[in-house]
């Protein structure tokens, strides 16, 4: 099991951590090529990087690193909820690989919002991908509920 992820703010790479020790899986993360400023995450305007990558469908910002999946049958895709949806930079790693053969099971967060967009992140892997559906939880989450969410999933 992987359990990839972006995060902004460390409130999704809090998530994984407390998923990769309930799953025994290895983390890995979606780090953008150039990190975010505060300035480029300022969603109140409209000129940030993140607000110009949202509105623009084709926008698929560059990973810093790239992860071997070899090995993994189960990949957790985990990020942010931005503009009701996952961040462009989600895309980029759910196009760049072959995931036909393997589980992927988006997780986000959010602070109100609910999950968005999975259709625009399942027609961006390969056909042959098994998806599940995905969970909006809170960067708060116990072991125990991460434990009942993951156990119900039927892995």
């Amino acid at each position: 099991t992987l359990v990839a992820y972006f995060s902004a703010s460390g409130q999704t790479a809090k998530l994984a951590k407390i998923l990769a020790g309930v799953t025994g899986g290895d983390l890995f993360e979606i780090a953008p090529e150039t990190a975010y400023t505060a300035a480029d995450l300022d969603w109140n305007n409209a000129k940030s990087r993140s607000s110009v990558e949202m509105n623009d469908p084709k926008s698929r910002p560059a990973m810093a690193e790239t992860p071997r999946l070899a090995g993994y049958d189960t990949v957790f895709v985990g990020f942010p909820i931005w503009w009701y949806q996952a961040p462009r930079i989600i895309e980029t790693f759910l196009e760049s690989y072959d995931f036909s053969g393997k589980t992927v099971i988006p997780f986000a967060t959010s602070g109100g919002s609910g999950m968005g967009g999975e259709d625009v992140l399942r027609s961006a892997c390969s056909k042959g991908t098994k998806w599940l559906p995905g969970k909006r939880l809170s960067s708060r989450e116990s072991m125990a509920s991460v434990q009942k969410w993951v156990e119900s999933l039927g892995l």
